[in-house]
């Protein structure tokens, strides 16, 4: 029945919503050309023959348009539609017969005239195209429309040709309106009928402004405790419902949902709630929230009467429990009745509480914006004391999002002091300046940059300073003396000359300013009859909530100033400046391929999709890297007493969700599972009917009774497939029935039924009846994604996908190769809007898009031809705050979206890969591992069915196994390939041979970078990339404290990793020379306890991420995002130079470093391996003792045992189950068979030590050169014009 009436309901909806967009349709007729002359203005006219009425479309009399003075600083044109209509669309022309026209112009709004508001479109965008020429008619639509009475254009730019002309027309219809003005002491009451009133449904809709931000809008209560209440609380619209039966009234325990922002500004705003039962729709303009009620019942019964505008005290008629509403409701509807046109007929159902009237009063407080954070200002002189004391007094309410800006300046009359009021750290600060730099200050409030209103107050009348903020206690302070202003009172910030500034200038909206009593009449500013002031926009407050909605992802917490938002990333596994990209790699073999070795990770399998990171272990002990995921039944499970009428049932719960062990089967090549069921006379199957006694469930919820080795479907256990069942009359070993233990053991391998998620014993409840069963981790591996690779051989052919979902972000990652000097990678059109990815010449590519700001272009250029049959990596990315692009590794190319643009990538057309629908050069060539917005495309798959693609890419470096390790790039050869080990921390033919050193306490390696290689490579990175270091090594000591590494750059910064006297692991980054350095410490327990530790260490910008063995991630926020400039050294070990080092990096740089070092990588560069082959260069300096091992090797071998016989011992206790019998006749043949090959074997080696003493002598030179010639295809010289290719290294992550 519920859901009977839900659909109902929907449908109804769907009715109301179709009538009303048909209805819109329709709304389409010129405002403007019937007009009179008096319904335009402007804000200057250059000849009387170009006045405002001449702005109508098509118009040619006259100057033929409306054209402003050439001195005019703030043009704009304005309309009078006579009343309120709803505006669907404008148009423009320039001027007729002219050079002038408008090429990009902003629209205001207001239903006065006098409070103004910017329009913006759905998705954010303020600005319109406008005209190229004086005669072609541009229209814009208004998404969503607008209800106004004025309108005024705001012209922006225009012909550079010409001058600024305009004519307009505008497109609507009107609209009913009932209205009803609210004084703040007023509501009106709807009485039901009955005595109460019970609902199953309920829709509310209204439009209103408000002159505060606090009100109560609507409420409504019953006995049982339901109520329903609506009311603004901060700006913002907050619902309180509740269903129970339990009265809450307006306790604490009160929960509201909030919708919207900034809802006080004096402009409408338009509120729907919808609900059906406990669910609920809230929707405030364009933003919808959904939600479940509170409470156990369905209905919402409310007694006698709903109050509008307020909630009155039962018998006291005027008195509020809470603050009632101040300002305009308009089209009031309650479930399809009209409260106020019942209202204005003075209907019985409607009472009336104070003084409600039918129309909307103007608004009072008309304040300005602040525009500029540096060159904005209001100067107004002093005016005269009003008290026999002297003094002055100043008032004004303001309202900001900066943590930073300069309110109030004044000079004093004595002794030269100034008095500055200002927003620092988000609290007011009022500072008393006086002769020799000494001042005097005092704070008041906390976070006043939150986007409300906030009265200032501040009084020298008293022989005092007096500061109030909003009604908080006044702050005072002395000097107990007369003090007058001297000259101008200066607002928001500083002109040219006259005040000295000492913080930025203020950025926001002021209103109510008055000195000495008296208010300052802002018009007159604005026409230039009183003060002075530039930057500034009068008759509106153009604040705008950019955290509305939230565009930081993946829960990351959205942060904003007057022009701009910032995403705070911290704890949410992601990235970037929208917290878009996951900082975990997406499987175990991606892993594998950064040089990790086995140890428990975080992966995140859709990057980043909506999926978090899942915790897995590694296992790379084999070739095949596997990927393990636990779950909570550990140990085998004993069980009796269970029947098929009361079976035995066991959920497993697994360390990750079940959308990430989808993900992590989908994508793996191949799963597994092993089930192990040990019994004593407990059945599987019963042979009767066929229906199993026990059986286990899938991941999607179904039953399953086969027991491995098996397709699905066949009730029957490994035994049987292997012929080795104890009774060959049946197909599982416990069918047998017998007394004495017996073993099904089966490896469950169908990937789409896996994991086990549940499993049913149900034949345990007969005498000595008894089973125990274990069932084992899901274990995966290979990695379908890195591999899927395709060849284009066809200019014409491409591969077609439907069209991507990335309006507001998306990223793209792929490898490819080819001889081809041009190609398209990738292309998806819209009706306007576009992306695409392209060879556009043999060294350069590009990544180009349209979101309707025009098109913008990113290109990275190579030092050396990428069409070169080598495989090649393309990464960029575009969402609302940037877009970057980066080849290989060449300097990342980064450009930040405008602050007030469009944001929506809106397409429409499919996925075009490997060619173009705009008629551009296809690609040909191979592309590999394409990734978009975390999902990996199948490319294989799609091209069997494509004609002039195939499936997969000839060459060595195209296969699946990994031929170079630890970020070796593979090489193609015409007869084979080589491993370029150039940027890996690591050496020999594969990359696998680790370069370890151990040093003692006055041992140091310097590497030095040479001037033209730090500046070239750095002041790149500073005009066109995001700073950030990538840093990785591992190293093992007892001795604390110890200096790991250090980075120092000719401009005395400096990054430097040290082991304190506690022996834990901290980060130093002196970033700001003429600031304190900053300190991170991951990990308090000390690393010097002689264990292998490995350090990774990456930043981006201002975060910060750690990660130490496999165990700790942690990330950390940088107070600056400042980049090391012009690298100068890299040294490890013991530090020489002390240069402005901390106390506690001196003292570790003086200890040096006692242990062994390995594996140490920075940025692209593998620092040890560098030095140590290049021994002779000028720019490697080595100090004291440092002898090259195979210590890493070792330690690293030693971990290794360590953790896989762990995971080893872990899988025999899994295994071992309840296998209780062992035969002893096989266990005395495994003995025999290893005395015997021991016995073989120390004959073998008896024999090799011989060979080899005899052969010592005389191949002692040739193994010795045959070493280094091993090793001089990987040597790589550090100057820079030597290696140009270390920029264009393969990483796999």
């Amino acid at each position: 029945m519920d859901l009977f009436l839900l659909l109902f309901w929907l449908f109804t909806e769907r009715l109301v919503s179709a009538a009303s967009v048909t209805s819109h349709y329709n709304c389409n007729s010129p405002l403007v050309s019937s007009l009179p002359h008096s319904s335009f203005q402007s804000s200057s006219q250059s000849s009387i023959s170009s006045a405002a009425h001449s702005a109508k479309l098509n118009r040619r009399d006259g100057a033929g348009g409306w054209s402003p003075m050439v001195t005019d600083r703030e043009p704009w044109l304005q309309v009078d539609l006579r009343e309120q209509v709803e505006v669907t669309a404008v148009a423009t022309q320039g001027r007729s017969a002219s050079p002038d026209w408008v090429s990009r112009y902003l629209l205001l709004y207001s239903d006065t005239g006098q409070v103004w508001r910017q329009y913006r479109q759905e998705d954010g965008g303020g600005m319109f195209g406008g005209n190229v020429n004086a005669e072609a008619i541009v229209q814009n639509k208004l998404s969503p429309s607008v209800r106004t009475r004025f309108l005024r254009f705001v012209p922006l730019d225009w012909n550079p040709s010409g001058w600024l002309g305009l004519r307009v027309e505008l497109y609507g219809c009107s609209f009913k309106s009932d209205m009803a003005d609210f004084d703040g002491r007023s509501s009106l009451l709807y009485r039901f009928n009955q005595k109460s009133m019970s609902t199953v449904k309920d829709v509310i809709s209204l439009r209103f402004k408000s002159r505060q931000a606090e009100g109560v809008l609507l409420h409504g209560e019953g006995q049982r405790g339901d109520y329903i209440t609506l009311e603004l609380h901060r700006g913002k619209l907050a619902l309180y419902l509740n269903l129970d039966d339990t009265r809450l009234r307006f306790s604490s325990s009160r929960v509201a949902v909030t919708v919207g922002s900034l809802l006080d500004d004096q402009h409408w705003h338009s509120v729907i709630m919808e609900r059906f039962n406990k669910q609920v729709n809230l929707t405030v303009d364009s933003h919808t929230q959904h939600f479940i009620s509170r409470g156990e019942g369905d209905s919402l019964e409310v007694d006698y009467e709903l109050s509008f505008g307020g909630i009155p005290l039962p018998g006291k008629p005027g008195t509020f429990l809470r603050r009632n509403f101040h300002g305009c409701i308009e089209n009031l509807y309650y479930n399809g009745i009209n409260i106020i046109d019942l209202a204005k007929r003075r209907k019985p159902q409607i009472y009336s509480v104070g003084n409600v009237t039918f129309s909307c009063s103007r608004p009072l407080l008309v304040g300005c914006t602040f525009l500029s954070s540096s060159s904005s200002f209001l100067s107004l002189p002093a005016a005269s004391s009003s008290t026999i004391l002297g003094g002055f007094s100043v008032r004004f309410q303001f309202r900001t999002w900066n943590p930073e800006g300069l309110l109030l300046s004044a000079r004093l009359n004595r002794d030269n002091q100034r008095l500055d009021l200002q927003i620092r750290q988000s609290r007011l600060i009022l500072s008393l300046h006086k002769p020799g730099d000494r001042r005097s200050e005092r704070a008041a409030g906390h976070r006043v940059n939150d986007g409300l209103w906030h009265s200032v107050s501040l009084d020298t009348r008293s022989l005092q300073v007096s500061l109030t903020l909003d009604n908080e206690p006044a702050s005072t302070m002395g000097p107990w003396e007369h003090l007058e202003a001297t000259g101008s009172f200066i607002f928001g910030g500083c002109p040219p000359t006259g005040c000295h500034n000492p913080a930025v200038s203020f950025q926001g909206c002021m209103r109510l300013i008055s000195i000495n009593s008296q208010t300052i009449n802002l018009q007159h500013v604005q026409q230039g009859l009183l003060g002075v002031y530039n930057e500034l926009q009068f008759d509106t407050c153009n604040i705008r909530d950019r955290c509305l909605p939230n565009l930081c992802e993946h829960g990351g917490r959205c942060l904003q100033t007057w022009s701009s938002f910032s995403c705070d990333c911290s704890g949410t596994g992601y990235s970037g400046a929208v917290c878009h990209n996951s900082i975990y790699e997406p499987s175990c073999e991606a892993y594998r391929l950064t040089g990790s070795s086995s140890g428990f990770y975080s992966i995140d399998p859709d990057g980043s999709g909506p999926l978090g990171p899942a915790p897995v272990y590694c296992n790379m002990t084999e070739e095949r890297v596997w990927t393990v995921v636990s779950h909570s039944v550990s140990s085998p499970v004993r069980v009796q007493g269970s029947s098929l009428q009361n079976p035995h049932i066991m959920m497993l719960n697994y360390s990750s969700s079940s959308k990430h062990l989808h993900a992590i089967i989908t994508g793996s090549e191949h799963c597994q599972q092993e089930v192990v069921y040990n019994c004593r006379k407990s059945r599987l199957f019963n042979t009767r009917d066929g229906r199993p006694f026990s059986w286990w469930v899938d991941q999607g919820g179904s039953r399953r009774s086969y027991w491995g080795g098996f397709l699905p479907g066949v009730q029957q256990c490994s035994c049987s497939l292997e012929e080795n069942c104890i009774d060959m009359n049946y197909f599982c070993n416990c069918d047998a029935d017998s007394d004495t233990w017996a073993n099904d053991t089966g490896v469950l391998s169908y990937k789409n039924h896996l994991p086990v998620s549940l499993i049913v014993v149900g034949d345990t409840n007969r005498t000595n009846s008894e089973a125990v069963y274990s069932i084992g981790p899901l274990w995966c591996y290979g990695d379908k994604s890195i591999w899927n690779a395709v060849s284009f051989f066809q200019e014409s052919s491409s591969l077609l996908f439907p069209s991507l979902q990335a309006e507001l972000s998306s990223d793209f990652s792929f490898f490819f190769r080819t001889s081809a000097p041009s190609g398209v990678f990738l292309e998806n059109l819209g009706h306007k809007d576009f992306i695409r990815l392209e060879l556009s010449s043999p060294s350069v590519v590009s990544f180009s898009f349209n979101t309707g700001n025009g098109p913008v272009v990113l290109a990275v250029k190579s030092p050396l031809p990428l069409n070169d049959q080598q495989w090649h990596q393309v990464r960029a990315e575009r969402n609302v705050k940037e877009a970057w692009l980066q080849v290989d590794w060449l300097p990342l190319h980064l450009l930040e979206a405008p602050s007030d643009g469009h944001l929506r990538l809106r397409l429409n057309g499919q996925l075009f890969v490997g060619g173009s629908a705009s008629q551009r050069r296809g690609f040909l060539g191979c592309i590999r591992t394409l990734n978009i917005n975390g999902m990996t495309f199948d490319l294989e798959d799609r091209a069997r069915t494509v004609p002039g693609v195939s499936s997969g890419c000839p060459g060595y470096c195209s296969g699946s196994s990994s031929l170079c390790h630890n970020r070796g790039r593979c090489i193609e050869r015409s007869s084979g390939y080589t491993c370029d080990c150039s940027t890996s921390a690591y050496g020999g033919p594969t990359c696998r041979e680790e370069v370890s050193v151990s040093l003692d306490r006055e041992s140091s390696l310097s590497l030095l970078f040479q001037e033209p290689f730090s500046v070239m490579q750095n002041r790149s990175f500073q005009t066109s990339s995001r700073a950030g270091e990538d840093a990785a090594f591992s190293f093992i000591t007892s001795s604390s404290p110890a200096m790991l590494l250090t980075v120092c750059t000719f401009s005395q910064q400096y990054m430097a990793v040290i082991l304190t006297t506690n022996g834990s692991l901290q980060i130093w980054y002196h970033l700001q020379p003429h600031r304190t350095p900053e300190v991170f410490s991951p990990v308090l327990s000390s690393l010097a306890d002689g264990r292998l530790h490995q350090i990774r260490i990456h930043r981006g910008g201002r975060d910060l991420y750690v990660q130490i063995d496999q165990d700790v991630h942690t990330k950390f926020r940088l107070s600056s995002e400042a980049e090391l400039i012009s690298i100068r050294s890299l040294t490890l070990g013991r530090v020489i130079r002390r240069e402005n080092f901390h106390e506690e990096v001196v003292l570790a740089g003086s200890s040096g470093f006692i242990g062994c070092l390995f594996s140490v990588q920075f940025n692209h560069v593998a620092p040890l391996k560098e030095a140590l082959m290049n021994r002779g260069s000028s720019l490697v300096t080595i100090r004291g003792s440092l002898v090259q091992s195979n210590c890493g090797v070792l330690a690293d071998s030693i971990s290794h045992n360590l953790r896989d016989d762990s995971a080893a011992a872990n899988k025999e206790k899994e295994q071992q189950g309840g296998d209780t019998q062992r035969d002893v006749a096989v266990i005395a043949g495994v003995v025999t068979a290893v005395v015997f090959i021991t016995a073989c074997i120390s004959a073998v080696v008896t024999r090799l030590l011989y060979l080899w003493g005899t052969q010592k002598r005389n191949h002692g030179i040739q193994e010795k050169e045959h070493c280094q010639s091993m090793e001089t295809p990987n040597q790589t010289e550090l100057h820079l014009y030597n290696s140009v290719r270390d920029n264009m290294k393969e990483y796999y992550i």
